[in-house]
């Protein structure tokens, strides 16, 4: 695990988010990550870069209004679900596999109550421009999702593209798709199921999340590995952004070896 030290408390921070920039892997249909220097240090002896994006791009969170009419923006986001304490779950699964209820209910350590929960498929390591790593991904069950709500869980972070299984997605038969055109061909030919029977619904798994006031944070890397099959404390932010669907994040993962930690007080000295 690679972790980083506070010297003052010993508390341990590991990185859960990819490197993002210039050519971070994007979305089908979503133009890159457009990135310039518009000040430079040999010409001004100072720095400043101008950028150009979608906000659901490399890991980030996706706030209810996304795809919730009236649901809440970045700004408009309780500050509880932004930090707080759960569980990293391995919940290994290959190519257009789904987690179930049954594999959140088999999941070690257990999910509490308003838990923060971050479900690692192993997916991160396949993270790249690829056909594969967007297309052939696993993705949560609508049911799993209404599972997750029923435990009134404050976040829900996966190692995926998208929350929901790709042919669930307009990257397959779902409105305005197949985005990706050489998807719905492959996936029948592979598994000999119809996509639009075996996932008839539209991003069924997040709407549910969402509508539930559940924010979610997509493409969870960095060194989750480290943290597989432990609690931990978390820390992801948004932009305070009034009008926010989306933001990227620098997601962390916290522990305390010692068991001692404590916050400040906010009292003056």
């Amino acid at each position: 695990m690679e972790a980083m030290t506070d010297p003052y408390s010993g508390l341990k921070m590991v990185e859960l988010s990819h490197v993002w920039g210039h050519g971070v892997p994007s979305m089908p249909g979503d133009p890159d990550v457009q990135m310039f220097r518009s000040v430079k240090h040999a010409q001004h002896g100072v720095m400043t870069n101008r950028i150009t994006m979608v906000m659901h791009s490399g890991t980030h969170m996706n706030t209810p209004m996304h795809m919730i009419q009236g649901g809440a923006s970045a700004a408009e986001i309780s500050l509880e679900h932004f930090f707080g304490n759960g569980v990293i779950l391995s919940i290994p699964k290959g190519a257009w596999e789904l987690v179930t209820p049954e594999d959140l209910e088999a999941a070690k350590p257990s999910i509490r109550r308003g838990d923060f929960v971050v479900i690692v498929t192993g997916w991160h390591h396949n993270y790249s421009d690829s056909l594969e790593y967007f297309g052939d991904s696993p993705g949560l069950s609508k049911d799993a999702a209404q599972w997750l709500v029923d435990k009134e869980v404050k976040l829900v972070g996966v190692d995926t593209p998208q929350v929901d299984h790709p042919l669930a997605t307009s990257l397959g038969p779902h409105r305005g798709g197949p985005i990706m055109n050489r998807l719905v061909k492959k996936y029948e030919d592979t598994t000999g199921l119809d996509p639009k029977v075996e996932h008839p619904e539209w991003n069924a798994a997040h709407k549910v999340l969402l509508g539930a006031g559940i924010p979610t944070i997509e493409q969870v890397g960095g060194d989750v590995d480290g943290l597989l099959g432990k609690r931990a404390t978390f820390h992801a932010a948004p932009w305070n952004w009034r009008h926010g669907d989306a933001c990227p994040v620098r997601f962390v993962g916290m522990i305390d070896p010692s068991g001692s930690l404590r916050l400040e007080t906010g009292e003056a000295a």
